[in-house]
């Protein structure tokens, strides 16, 4: 399938710092805003843009989709950005989202591991792909059961482009409000994609502490 028109009308209200210090930020990105600018005019408007406004030297270490929300970092300067950069690289970092899927799992928790590459044709897509594709794991475990939909929480151990959304529809279960790869009646269930970043723990590039930061699921 195609994707779906690409419609963005980013929220306009103030960005939430959740946490400020000399070397990192760390925001509660809102769901419809794009992490980094997209190459035409009207994508301009981003959160890195946007908090450039304030603090003129912070530097993206890693993205949230533009649909998702929740815990996002920043670094302030060049040491903060290669050394948790690196973190990401060797997968020191605990990441935890939240998501509404379409339908009941047939177990409590698993485990998906399929590799993940662009499909070209149908940009910004990305596909499973078991001879080109780079690989992408990811941990679930079901929370509550409701009527048509089970809420999950996801542990990725890899950070693909698009890996829990497409690991969900990989399952038979796509995220709720997810216009790339839910099908119409997944889609219809919900007004945004329901897939949240709750926290995310790594060690403070200076300090050295184990930090861990959470934000509460907006759906």
């Amino acid at each position: 399938m195609p994707p779906r028109p690409f419609i963005y009308q980013p929220p306009l209200d103030p960005l939430n710092i959740i946490y400020k210090d000399d070397d990192i930020l760390i925001i509660d990105k809102p769901s419809g805003l794009l992490t980094v600018a997209g190459n035409k005019e009207y994508l301009k408007d981003c959160l890195e843009s946007r908090i450039k406004t304030q603090f003129p030297d912070a530097l993206i270490v890693h993205r949230l989709d533009k649909d998702t929300s929740g815990v996002i970092i920043l670094a302030l300067n060049k040491k903060a950005h290669a050394n948790i950069g690196l973190q990401f690289e060797k997968r020191q970092i605990n990441k935890i989202y939240i998501a509404n899927v379409w339908g009941e799992l047939s177990a409590k928790t698993g485990q998906v591991d399929e590799p993940i590459i662009t499909d070209w044709p149908n940009r910004p897509k990305q596909m499973i792909d078991y001879e080109r594709g780079r690989n992408a794991i990811t941990n679930w475990q079901v929370l509550q059961v409701e009527a048509g939909f089970t809420r999950v929480k996801l542990s990725p151990l890899t950070g693909r482009s698009h890996q829990l959304r497409l690991h969900l529809q990989h399952l038979g279960h796509p995220i709720l409000g997810d216009n790339l790869y839910a099908h119409d009646e997944a889609l219809a269930m919900a007004s945004r994609l329901q897939l949240h970043a709750l926290s995310l723990g790594f060690t403070h590039p200076v300090t050295e502490k184990r930090c861990l930061f959470e934000m509460k699921c907006p759906f």
